[in-house]
């Protein structure tokens, strides 16, 4: 698969809690010059970093969406918060949205008030993709499938398997997966995608996203 070809599905992705404007304007500029699908940042960056990105994008190579994250990494917050979250993320700027599902919920079988969140966060963002993050390493396959059904149902574009932050990321079992039972909606495979072979073998499993940072700097290493 031609690397142009992946960068394309890439969010190219930098939430790390101590993240500086400095690395956040970096990972912008190796976006819009890679031609990237987004930029997944902190919800505190997006304002400064569409601005960025809308005075820069014609000198840097191309127009490049921000995306953020609500809920994150956890998911429990309620969802009052999220959608005051998704919502405010939109004012600022943003043009995709990833959230964390209630995991406590789906533990408690709680998956209409899974569903009912996820569409409640989706009205919030006001037409913006929206992205839901299961969490895949902390379910069960019963689980996971039921969050398929549930994602398959709402109003949301996308299903994500991972933040990151849990001690497990993308799998390819997981994808082929949620490939298989999400039906209608895309999925992103998101943490542990650590080289271009990863990143198509997911993409060749039916994956439509990617959330990483080490792509973009697998391709500044084969271009040295």
């Amino acid at each position: 698969m031609d690397v142009q070809e992946i960068l394309r599905y890439v969010d190219h992705t930098l939430l790390a809690q101590g993240a500086t404007w400095d690395e956040i304007r970096a990972i912008c500029d190796d976006g819009m010059r890679y031609g990237c699908a987004s930029v997944c940042i902190p919800q505190s960056y997006v304002r400064r970093a569409a601005q960025y990105i809308a005075d820069n994008w014609r000198e840097k190579g191309s127009w490049l969406p921000v995306c953020t994250v609500i809920g994150f990494p956890n998911g429990y917050s309620p969802t009052e918060i999220k959608c005051a979250e998704a919502e405010n993320a939109v004012l600022d700027g943003a043009g995709e949205i990833d959230m964390v599902v209630n995991l406590g919920w789906v533990k408690d079988g709680r998956y209409d008030d899974v569903e009912d969140e996820i569409n409640a966060v989706k009205e919030a963002c006001n037409g913006r993709l929206l992205k839901v993050i299961i969490e895949t390493c902390l379910l069960t396959d019963e689980e996971k499938i039921r969050l398929c059904e549930v994602v398959s149902r709402s109003d949301a574009e996308f299903i994500k398997t991972s933040t990151g932050f849990a001690g497990g990321g993308a799998t390819r079992e997981d994808v082929a997966l949620m490939v298989e039972h999400c039906k209608g909606k895309l999925v992103k495979a998101s943490g542990g995608i650590a080289d271009l072979k990863d990143a198509e073998d997911f993409l060749r499993l039916g994956a439509k996203r990617l959330g990483t940072s080490r792509i973009v700097k697998a391709v500044k290493v084969l271009e040295k």
